[in-house]
């Protein structure tokens, strides 16, 4: 099957009214029963909006063990704060961020994001006042901030509810609703959005509680018996379900 027609086959399962219908109905109670497992998770893990930004920076490409080791270092010199990456070495930076991976590329991103904040907005909660959509646009204008980073940032720093769709998300609702392929970011986040009811807590929620389910049962190579969702999930049913693989 080509691309384009595995994203045609993805989305028709996703836009189907019946189909649809009972795939956010499924969400829904997934929401449920990973609630009932693993409890609420409170993701974030980060004291500031400023932590969250720089987090949400370093995360790419990597995972979070690697990104909390760079943000001890930058935590220990009193660096976990946009104006002062603003007017910090990016040499400097890039070595304390150094454990995060492509530290170079990172510290161009956080100095290039935190002057565009304080010479444009003056500060953070000035830039936080735009509504949603424009916010995002913005975000995604600047170098480096991708859907995947705007939304994180979006929802955790600027608690706007939107939901962020990530690796971990596709790789589950693709095994779950049995999809041949991975759909895209935008019919993804369309879909969950009218699964879930928008509510900033219920987003934030979801979104750490599908991380939790990729890294303890859903991972590359599924653990699928002990999974809590094992009931809904096509692939978990039947092993031999097409299945999409990410990171």
């Amino acid at each position: 099957m080509s691309p384009a027609a595995s994203r045609t086959a993805s989305g028709a399962m996703l836009k189907s009214s019946k189909t649809a219908s009972l795939a956010r109905k499924k969400i829904r109670i997934s929401f449920k029963k990973l609630l009932k497992r693993f409890g609420r998770l409170g993701w974030w893990p980060a004291e500031t909006r400023d932590e969250v930004i720089i987090g949400a920076i370093l995360t790419q490409n990597t995972n979070w063990s690697n990104v909390e080791k760079a943000l001890s270092n930058l935590r220990n010199r009193d660096y976990l704060n946009l104006k002062k990456l603003s007017k910090i070495n990016q040499k400097r930076l890039a070595e304390l961020i150094r454990p995060s991976g492509f530290y170079n590329q990172k510290a161009r991103r956080l100095v290039a994001f935190s002057n565009y904040v304080y010479e444009n907005h003056g500060s953070l909660e000035d830039f936080f006042r735009k509504d949603a959509l424009h916010l995002r646009e913005e975000l995604l204008s600047l170098n480096g901030i991708g859907m995947e980073t705007a939304d994180s940032i979006l929802l955790y720093a600027a608690d706007k509810p939107i939901f962020v769709i990530d690796a971990y998300t596709k790789r589950i609702i693709s095994r779950m609703l049995g999809l041949a392929s991975e759909p895209g970011y935008l019919e993804l986040q369309s879909f969950m959005s009218s699964a879930i009811k928008s509510n900033l807590e219920i987003y934030k929620e979801s979104h750490a509680q599908f991380v939790q389910l990729a890294k303890e049962n859903c991972r590359k190579k599924p653990i699928c018996a002990s999974c809590p969702l094992l009931n809904l999930c096509e692939y978990g049913k039947n092993p031999r379900t097409p299945k999409t693989v990410s990171k």
